[in-house]
C-alpha cells in the first residue's frame, strides 16, 4: 500500500509549532507510517530541532515533486535568514505563518498531499502580516473553493462543531440563523457518516440562550431560529434533536449519547470541549474536499523555547488526518458499488493509527 503524503505547516516559529513537529516526528515508527512533508524552512527547522535535541534527519526539498518517499521532508518556501523571537508575536513571524500555509494548502488543493496538519498561528502575529482572516479555518475554506465548511473539534468519545467560529460575542445573534444551523447540522451529518463510519449519526443541537430560552423569557431565538431548524433538519432525514440549554447539557453527561453536538458559538462548544478532552483533542475542518486537522492548542508563548510542550495533541491530529483519509476512501469504494455492504455499526474505537504506533 502506497504511504499517504501528510503535509505539515509550521504556524507561527515564535512557538510550540515546531517543537511538537519534531517531537512526534523524531518517533521512528510514526515516520514510518506516511511520508511527512514540513513547509517552511531548513533553516528555522534546524533552529528548533536544536532546542529540542531531538534525532530528526530531513531531506530538503524545493517543491513537492522532489520529495523522497523514505525520509521526512522540508519543501522549502523562502530561504532567506529571518529573525526568531521565541515567546512573542511578530510581523515576521505571521509573514512566514502565511507564507508555509499557502504553500501547503497550494498542494493540499491540487491533491498533491493527502492531507495537511497545520500548527498553531498567533491571530495579533498573523494581523501583523496583513493576514485578513480570523483563522485557519476560513483561509482554508476559501482556498479549498468550499462554499461552506463545518470547525469540528474531535476526540474519542466527543465531536463538537461550531455554527459560528471566530466571531466576537456581540455578532453572534445576528449571524446565527436557520439556513446556517441547517448547513452546519448536514456537514456534521455528512462527516460523521463519510469521515467517521457512522451511518445513522444523531445529533444534538444546543440553545442560543441560557436555558434554550426558557419558553421566551430569556430570549425568543431559540424558538424562532433553533428549533425550526432541528424541526426542517429532521423533515430532511436527519437525526437532529434539541436545542438543549447548553449550560447541563456536558455536566449531565448528555454528551455521551450523541455522535455530535452543535455549538452555537466558540465558547460555547470549545470551553466544555477541552475541559473534558485537553491535550487529546483534534480541530478538523469539515466540508472540504481536502482533510484538513490541527492539535486543539495555541502557540504556548509563555514555554516557547523550553522544551516542555505535550506532542500528543498533534500526534493524535496526525493520526486523525490519516484515518479520514482511508475514511473516506472506503466510503466512496463502498457507495460506488451497490453489492458492498457496509457496517452500520458506530466507530467509537481509538484510532487505528494510534493503537499501531502505541
Amino acid at each position: 500500500m502506497e504511504k499517504l503524503k501528510i503535509g505539515i505547516s509550521i504556524g507561527d516559529f515564535n512557538g510550540i509549532g515546531l517543537e511538537v513537529i519534531l517531537k512526534n516526528l523524531s518517533r521512528p515508527k510514526l515516520a514510518e507510517m506516511a511520508t511527512f512533508v514540513i513547509y517552511g524552512s531548513t533553516k528555522v527547522v534546524s533552529y528548533h530541532k536544536n532546542i529540542v535535541d531531538v534525532d530528526v534527519h530531513y531531506h530538503n526539498a524545493p517543491n513537492i515533486d522532489r520529495i523522497r518517499t523514505d525520509k521526512i521532508n522540508i519543501v522549502n518556501c523562502w530561504t532567506e535568514n529571518v529573525n526568531i523571537t521565541l515567546g512573542k508575536p511578530t510581523d515576521l513571524s505571521g509573514k512566514y505563518a502565511v507564507r508555509s500555509l499557502e504553500a501547503a494548502t497550494k498542494d493540499l488543493r491540487h491533491g498533491l498531499i493527502d492531507a495537511l496538519v497545520t500548527a498553531p498561528i498567533h491571530k495579533e502575529a498573523m494581523k501583523m502580516a496583513n493576514f485578513p482572516f480570523p483563522g485557519h479555518t476560513e483561509y482554508i475554506t476559501r482556498e479549498m473553493q468550499a462554499k461552506e465548511s463545518l470547525m469540528f473539534m474531535v476526540h474519542d468519545v466527543l465531536k463538537v462543531g461550531l455554527v459560528t467560529n471566530h466571531l466576537p460575542v456581540g455578532q453572534v445573534k445576528d449571524m446565527v440563523t436557520k439556513p446556517l444551523i441547517l448547513k452546519k447540522l448536514r456537514l456534521m451529518a455528512e462527516s460523521l457518516k463519510m469521515d467517521f463510519g457512522i451511518e445513522r449519526p444523531t445529533i444534538a443541537v444546543l440553545g442560543l440562550n441560557p436555558h434554550a430560552g426558557d419558553g421566551g423569557v430569556i430570549g425568543t431565538e431559540d424558538d424562532e431560529i433553533v428549533r425550526p431548524a432541528i424541526i426542517e433538519a429532521k423533515k430532511k432525514g436527519l437525526l437532529a434533536m434539541g436545542p438543549f440549554p447548553a449550560d447541563g447539557f456536558f455536566g449531565a453527561g448528555q454528551h455521551l449519547k450523541f455522535d455530535g453536538i452543535l455549538a452555537m458559538y466558540h465558547d460555547q462548544g470549545l470551553v466544555p470541549f477541552k475541559l473534558l478532552s485537553f491535550g487529546e483533542g483534534v480541530n478538523f475542518t469539515a466540508g472540504l474536499s481536502g482533510v484538513r486537522t490541527s492539535p486543539d492548542h495555541g502557540t504556548a508563548f509563555d514555554i516557547a523555547g523550553e522544551n516542555k510542550a505535550n506532542p500528543d495533541s498533534f500526534r493524535r491530529a496526525i493520526f486523525l488526518a490519516m484515518d479520514i483519509v482511508r475514511n473516506r476512501k472506503e466510503h466512496f469504494e463502498n457507495h460506488a458499488n451497490p453489492l458492498v455492504k457496509r457496517s452500520n455499526k458506530k466507530k467509537k474505537k481509538k484510532s487505528r493509527n494510534r493503537d499501531e504506533e502505541e
